[in-house]
């Protein structure tokens, strides 16, 4: 039976995001713009929750909301409280029945049952190939978040989920995973060494397959939008070419076709949808694997603010033709907050990330989630501790799927 391989979550670099000029956390938290726009997930259910809470929910939040709205001031009381209570290791191998290994990601921890894999996702941050935080309720945002879409996306393309028994989890099919990430760029942006901008500055023309014209400048929107593939090296992710990737025999041709096509397609629609809410698509990642029928199954996580960047519409192009950096909706400016302060690559120990960061970032992911699915977030209870609740609901659903 094929199996899924680490690189579902683990051991892998995440994609470059944007950078902005202005590094100081402080320009970050007081946006002056104005512009628009949880699941509670049942038992194996995707879809049923988005309409249940919408009718609890139906006015999305204005972007106003992200800077001093009373949505913030009620979900930030909760984060501040929430601190101490942060998912950040997983161990149901020692407390659910029937798991067997367990690997760790950067976030997410997978376990494998025979029939299906557990994916956790945690509240651990990460960036620069560390971790750096962790982040009240990240974890079942980026779960939450990546369900909504992969319910939204079965036109486009299957995916491997099998269900959902908890806020943090997603139960899937196994598959044999491509070894290669498709990170599709609508812009010409980035902050890391590998990031579009990046290598474009420094002279690069042809990327990953893609001719780039001269003159383009930081924040621009490309001409059409790209796909640069990446493959594992080591520790972190090498840009690769369609050919390299025939030639390396990690992808046949026709399976390269079909999931570029299929990447380009998900992207598309993440943006429009995206734009439909106030918010711009920057850039993402996808994966992809192949089922035990031989299909081809999108996999991992889809439009989450982790694998990808999102901008504000509304003040993008003024913003940009005054040389400013578009206003994120992600977690760029923890990213630049430690390039501020320490060489996250090279430094051994790196500082702890400030309280008022680490709840602006988990507010972010809260509003980014409000904000695209028009369905309120539901904070948990901490009555009961979380690694508790995900293994009984774990091993309930396990249960069930076995009969």
């Amino acid at each position: 039976m094929a199996q899924y391989t680490p690189t579902i979550n683990p051991p892998k670099a995440l994609i470059p995001r944007h950078s902005n000029p202005d590094t100081s956390f402080s320009s970050f938290s007081t946006f002056t713009t104005p512009k628009p726009k949880s699941i509670n997930f049942p038992k194996f259910s995707m879809s049923v929750t988005a309409a249940q809470n919408q009718q609890h929910y139906q006015q999305p939040p204005s972007l106003e909301a992200l800077i001093n709205g009373t949505r913030k001031e009620e979900v930030l009381g909760v984060i501040k409280s929430s601190s101490s209570h942060c998912l950040s290791e997983t161990n149901l191998h020692l407390t659910v029945p029937g798991l067997k290994s367990k690997i760790r990601g950067k976030v997410r921890d997978v376990y494998d049952n025979g029939d299906y894999l557990v994916m956790v996702t945690t509240d651990r941050q990460s960036a620069f190939d560390r971790i750096l935080a962790s982040i009240p309720f990240k974890g079942q945002v980026l779960n939450e978040t990546s369900l909504w879409w992969f319910d939204k996306t079965q036109h486009i393309t299957s995916n491997a989920v099998v269900s959902a028994p908890d806020e943090n989890v997603t139960i899937a099919k196994k598959c044999s995973v491509f070894p290669v990430e498709f990170v599709v760029r609508g812009f010409v942006t980035g902050s890391t060494d590998t990031s579009l901008w990046t290598v474009y500055k420094n002279g690069a023309r042809n990327y990953c397959g893609n001719v780039l014209p001269d003159g383009l400048v930081k924040s621009q929107k490309l001409p059409a939008n790209i796909l640069t593939p990446t493959t594992k090296a080591a520790d972190h992710d090498v840009p690769v070419t369609p050919d390299e990737i025939i030639e390396r025999g990690l992808m046949t041709e026709a399976e390269y076709d079909e999931v570029s096509r299929k990447a380009l397609s998900l992207f598309e629609y993440g943006q429009r949808v995206a734009l439909e809410h106030g918010l711009i698509l920057v850039d993402t990642k996808y994966e992809f694997g192949k089922g035990q029928d031989g299909s081809i199954l999108l996999i991992d996580e889809v439009h989450t603010p982790d694998s990808s960047r999102y901008w504000i519409a509304h003040t993008y192009e003024e913003r940009f033709q005054n040389g400013l950096e578009p206003e994120n909706v992600d977690k760029e400016f923890l990213r630049l907050w430690f390039k501020d302060h320490c060489n996250p690559y090279k430094d051994e120990v790196l500082p702890d990330a400030p309280e008022e960061l680490v709840c602006e970032l988990a507010w972010r992911y809260i509003f980014l989630y409000e904000t695209i699915t028009k369905s309120k977030f539901n904070l948990p209870s901490t009555e009961e501790p979380i690694h508790d609740r995900i293994s009984r609901n774990v091993a309930q659903a396990l249960s069930s799927l076995a009969r």
